[in-house]
């Protein structure tokens, strides 16, 4: 158990269907090489939302933090000037802009479950085809219980339908309500299964359940998930049609 648990933020993003992929790019390699390190921050995931299992065109960005005192200080850097936005990074804001319309964020703190990505970076990556997003709803108060459940029971029940626990955490600054997993699906068979499985009613959850919702994700091409790695300066290119 870690003395001090990681926090992440969470962030849904509204894009320009027709420049995701630009987006994406500019949010790893455009962002990640300079801005981590100013930040205190790691990139943990970039997805896409597959348009037919939620709202669409959506990316889902993750970031890690190592506890608290490290996203004030993001925070600090962010909301820096009388503008409040870190003036080093302006122009990057002013080209993101052209992608994205707005969004949902979240601050997420980790279970202890959630190995971070540090792990999935010695691994290679997870090897995962997709994700399968879960937000699970509870009782005010009952997000620490659903987590345990999620952690044991729900863990050992999605690895015997083939699906690995990528992340779990909790949303932070509600009623202690919200608890957020990512699974990682090996191919597509699985994935079918899965739903399948969920659709007779055999999917199971925590205690108090109230609702679930599942998105399905696909990494970007430079998620550390994926690629094992962070993004670096040398992945930069020019955006499509520069």
């Amino acid at each position: 158990m870690r003395a001090v648990p990681r926090v992440y933020i969470h962030e849904v993003v509204e894009v320009d269907g027709t420049r995701r992929a630009d987006y994406q790019h500019h949010m790893t390699a455009n962002w990640v090489p300079e801005a981590a390190e100013l930040r205190r921050q790691r990139c943990f995931g970039v997805f896409s939302l597959v348009g037919s299992t939620g709202p669409w065109p959506r990316v889902v960005n993750i970031w890690e933090y190592d506890g608290w005192e490290d996203l004030a200080h993001n925070f600090r850097v962010e909301l820096a000037g009388p503008t409040h936005r870190d003036p080093m990074l302006a122009e990057w804001w002013e080209q993101a802009a052209a992608f994205r319309r707005g969004g949902h964020d979240r601050i997420l703190v980790a279970d202890d479950a959630n190995p971070g990505v540090g792990h999935w970076e010695a691994a290679g990556g997870t090897g995962a085809v997709a994700y399968v997003h879960d937000v699970v709803t509870v009782g005010p108060g009952g997000a620490g219980a659903a987590c345990a459940h999620m952690a044991g029971a729900g863990s050992r029940s999605m690895a015997a339908a083939g699906l690995a626990l990528v992340g779990l955490w909790r949303t932070a600054m509600g009623a202690g309500d919200e608890v957020m997993a990512l699974w990682g699906v090996p191919d597509w068979p699985t994935w079918a299964a899965l739903e399948a499985r969920a659709d007779a009613g055999s999917l199971g959850g925590p205690d108090g359940l109230r609702s679930r919702q599942r998105w399905l994700l696909v990494d970007a091409e430079l998620s550390p998930l994926r690629t094992g790695r962070q993004p670096s300066a040398a992945d930069r290119r020019p955006p499509a049609g520069d």
